[in-house]
C-alpha cells in the first residue's frame, strides 16, 4: 500500500479530502512561501527599509514566478530547510539582480515557513468550516424531522430507556456545533504571522522590526502575536486540537453507526455502499469505519505533535521536522472525516418501524419508569426490587412488562408504557439542536 492513504491512487477515494488535499502539497507550500516573500518586500518597500521600486518588482515576481519543488530537493537535504534554495531560485528567476538582492530582507527560514503554514492552515480551516456547516445542516434537518421518533437508547451496548432518533442526532451534532462556535477564537489565537529573524530577536530587521511584523500581518490577513513564537508551538497545537476534537466527535458518530447498521439492529440505512466480495446479503459500514480509523490514527499523530512542541533553545530542527511529518496528516485526517461524514449524512436514513419494534418488544425499556412509579406505594428500595422481579417475570414468561406490571398493580397507567410519554427531554433536545444550527 502507499505511504499515505490520502495520496494513494488505490485508497485515495476511500479516504477522500476533496480540495484540502491540494493545500498540503509541495506546490502549495512553495506558492505560499513566495506569497510571504512578496508581501514582506512590499511592506518593507513602503517603510523605506528596501527601495520601493525593488519591493514592487519582488512583489509582482512572487505572483508570477513558478518554482518546481523538485528543484529545491538537494538544497533542502543539505540545509534542512527549503528556504535557502527557494530564495536562490526566486532571485535567479527574477533575472534582475539589482532588485532580487532585496528579497528575504532580514527574515529567517522559519519566518517564511511558519507564516506560509498559517496561510495554508487558514484556508484549510475555511474549507473545513464549510463542510462542517453542511454536516450540521443535514443532522439538524433529520433531528427536527425525527424529534419524536422513538428508539432505544443504549448504554454499555444494551437497551436502556427510550430516546428519539432526533435526540441521538443532537447528541452527535451538539459537540460539532460547539466546535463551529469555537472556531473564530481558534483563528484569532493561532493564525499568526512570524517575523522574528534568525534567533527570534529580529535584529537584522532594523529598528522598525515590530512595525514591519504588524504590517506584514495586516497585508496577509494574519494576526500579529507581538513577539517571536519560533519555539512556541501553541498556535499549531491549538489548531490541531480543534481538528482532533472534530475528528473524535465524528468517530463517535461512526462508532454508533457501526452498531446501528448491524444485522442484529438494522435501525439505520447507509444507502447503497458497503458491498461484500463474497456475501451478497451484507452491507458493510464502510464510511463509519473510516471515521473510527481516522480517529485511531489521530491518537498517534497528536502524541507526536505534542512531543514536537517541546523545542530546545531558540530553534530545534528535530522538533520542527517532526511537526512537518505529522501536521499535514492531522489536517488531512480531519478533512477526510468531515467529507466522509457529509457523504454519510446525505445517504443516512432511519428505519422508524424497526426502531419502534425494538422499543416495544417486551417493553423492558420502561423498567426504570416503572420502578419510580411504584414509589407511590412503597419505598424506593422496595420499588426497585419489585420492578426487577416484574422484569424477570416478563422475560421468563415471554409477556410484556406492561401486562405483568398491571396485573400486579392495576393502578398503573398505560402512559407509563407509552414510548411517546417516556422520552423525557429527548424531543426538546432534538429541536433545540436544530434551532441552534439554524442560528449558526
Amino acid at each position: 500500500m502507499a505511504a499515505s492513504v490520502f495520496a494513494s491512487p488505490l485508497l485515495g477515494k476511500l479516504f477522500g479530502t476533496s480540495d484540502i488535499g491540494r493545500l498540503w502539497s509541495d506546490n502549495a507550500d512553495v506558492r505560499a512561501m513566495l506569497l510571504v516573500e512578496g508581501a514582506l518586500a512590499k511592506v518593507q518597500g513602503a517603510q523605506g527599509v528596501i527601495p520601493e521600486i525593488s519591493a514592487a518588482f519582488i512583489h509582482r515576481s512572487s505572483l508570477e514566478v513558478q518554482i518546481d519543488p523538485a528543484g529545491l530537493a538537494d538544497s533542502t537535504a543539505t540545509n534542512g530547510v527549503c528556504v535557502p534554495g527557494l530564495v536562490a531560485a526566486f532571485r535567479t528567476a527574477m533575472e534582475a539582480p539589482e532588485h532580487a538582492q532585496y528579497a528575504h530582507w532580514g527574515a529567517t527560514s522559519q519566518d517564511i515557513i511558519d507564516t506560509a503554514l498559517m496561510l495554508r492552515l487558514r484556508q484549510t480551516l475555511a474549507t473545513q468550516e464549510e463542510v462542517l456547516r453542511a454536516v450540521l445542516r443535514l443532522m439538524a434537518q433529520q433531528a427536527k424531522e425525527h424529534a419524536d421518533t422513538p428508539m432505544a437508547a443504549r448504554t454499555y451496548g444494551q437497551h436502556a430507556t427510550v430516546t428519539s432518533w432526533g435526540a441521538v442526532l443532537a447528541q452527535w451534532g451538539d459537540p460539532l456545533a460547539d466546535a463551529l462556535e469555537a472556531l473564530p477564537a481558534v483563528r484569532a489565537s493561532s493564525l499568526w504571522v512570524s517575523l522574528s529573524g534568525a534567533a527570534g530577536t529580529a535584529s537584522a530587521l532594523g529598528p522598525e522590526a515590530a512595525a514591519t511584523r504588524a504590517a506584514l500581518a495586516e497585508a496577509l490577513g494574519l494576526g500579529d502575536p507581538g513577539r517571536s513564537w519560533h519555539t512556541d508551538r501553541g498556535p499549531v497545537l491549538r489548531i490541531a486540537d480543534w481538528m482532533t476534537g472534530v475528528t473524535a466527535n465524528l468517530a463517535a458518530f461512526g462508532n454508533s453507526l457501526i452498531g446501528l447498521t448491524g444485522s442484529d439492529t438494522a435501525e439505520v440505512s447507509l444507502g447503497g455502499a458497503g458491498a461484500s466480495s463474497t456475501m451478497p446479503q451484507k452491507q458493510n459500514p464502510v464510511a463509519p469505519s473510516v471515521l473510527v480509523a481516522l480517529n485511531n490514527q489521530m491518537t498517534g499523530l497528536c502524541a507526536s505533535l505534542q512531543t514536537a512542541s517541546a523545542h530546545q533553545y531558540q530553534r530545534d530542527g528535530a522538533a520542527w521536522f517532526t511537526e512537518w511529518m505529522v501536521l499535514p496528516q492531522i489536517a488531512l485526517s480531519s478533512a477526510c472525516a468531515l467529507e466522509t461524514a457529509r457523504a454519510l449524512m446525505e445517504g443516512l436514513g432511519p428505519d422508524s418501524a424497526r426502531m419502534r419494534a425494538h422499543v416495544d418488544g417486551l417493553g423492558l425499556m420502561h423498567a426504570e419508569a416503572l420502578s419510580f412509579a411504584l414509589t407511590a406505594k412503597m419505598t424506593r428500595t422496595e420499588a426497585q426490587a419489585a420492578a426487577k422481579a416484574l422484569v424477570a417475570k416478563a422475560m421468563s414468561e415471554g409477556l410484556s412488562l406492561r401486562a405483568v406490571a398491571q396485573a400486579a398493580h392495576p393502578e398503573l397507567s398505560d402512559d407509563l408504557f407509552d414510548p411517546a410519554r417516556q422520552m423525557g427531554l429527548a424531543p426538546d433536545a432534538a429541536r433545540t439542536f436544530a434551532n441552534k444550527v439554524s442560528d449558526l
